[in-house]
């Protein structure tokens, strides 16, 4: 059996453009550990500043951990969380930017994707049940809600 051809897609006819995409998802938790987040009374630290930095990490190593996604300057990423006390989630939203021959929706994804895990890193301590497990904590919803395409003028 021959394996297919494998290669990147050729981008190099593509104009350099505004590339801008945002993507979001969610982390449900417990409302005490709500609470701890919110007043800061996590043992590892401040967990939403934490979250940040490391969405911000994984959108720039985005072509390092994606098998043949072309490597993009990034010219801006913003990392924000919403906390929701009513339904105990806490929601992530990156959007990126880059001026390039491709679009910026994976480096999103992953930004959300890694600031929703190190939230869960910073709190599975207080989610775990009695039996180790986490019955109630979950990651979801992650998907690009905007993508954005526009000529420098």
């Amino acid at each position: 059996m021959n394996n297919p051809e494998i290669s990147m897609v050729d981008i190099s006819n593509k104009k350099d453009i505004i590339r801008i995409a945002t993507a979001e998802g969610k982390i449900y938790l417990n409302s005490i550990t709500i609470e701890k987040i919110i007043n800061k009374e996590i043992k590892k630290g401040d967990v939403l500043t934490a979250a940040q930095l490391a969405a911000i990490s994984a959108v720039k190593k985005t072509p390092e951990l994606i098998t043949l996604a072309h490597p993009i300057p990034i010219t801006n990423i913003n990392v924000n969380f919403n906390i929701n006390k009513n339904e105990n989630y806490i929601l992530c939203t990156v959007t990126v930017k880059s001026i390039a021959k491709t679009g910026v929706e994976l480096e999103a994804i992953m930004g959300v994707m890694m600031g929703l895990l190190t939230i869960l890193d910073f709190t599975k301590y207080l989610e775990k049940d009695e039996k180790g497990q986490y019955p109630t904590t979950k990651i979801s919803d992650i998907r690009v809600i905007q993508k954005i395409k526009k000529d420098e003028k």
